[in-house]
């Protein structure tokens, strides 16, 4: 299978997160979105290691997961402290982290 067929993958489910993350308020899909345009990253990262028969791209894509993990437990410890105050959950009506 040539690269082209993972990288036109890739960049299909990274389009469809950059989409979701411009196109939806609510912070738990814009997390979810997120991942979706992480995962297209490493989907290409593991094409290209693949394609020059090297580890690095797949030791960068475990890197890359270790911080979408990271990412992913900060937000949603973010979204349970709104939703336990009783703060709207809408990205445009976020007004609790501004300085």
């Amino acid at each position: 299978m040539s690269i082209n067929w993972y990288l036109a993958v890739s960049a299909t489910v990274f389009c469809i997160g950059a989409a979701g993350v411009m196109l939806k308020r609510n912070p738990l899909v814009i997390l979810l979105c997120l991942e979706l345009m992480l995962n297209g990253a490493n989907l290409s990262l593991i094409a290209f290691s693949r394609m020059w028969g090297n580890g690095d791209g797949q030791i960068f894509a475990i890197i890359v997961m270790v911080v979408a993990a990271c990412e992913v437990t900060v937000g949603l410890g973010v979204i349970v402290a709104l939703h336990r105050r009783r703060l709207p959950i809408d990205a445009d009506e976020l007004r609790e982290l501004q300085g």
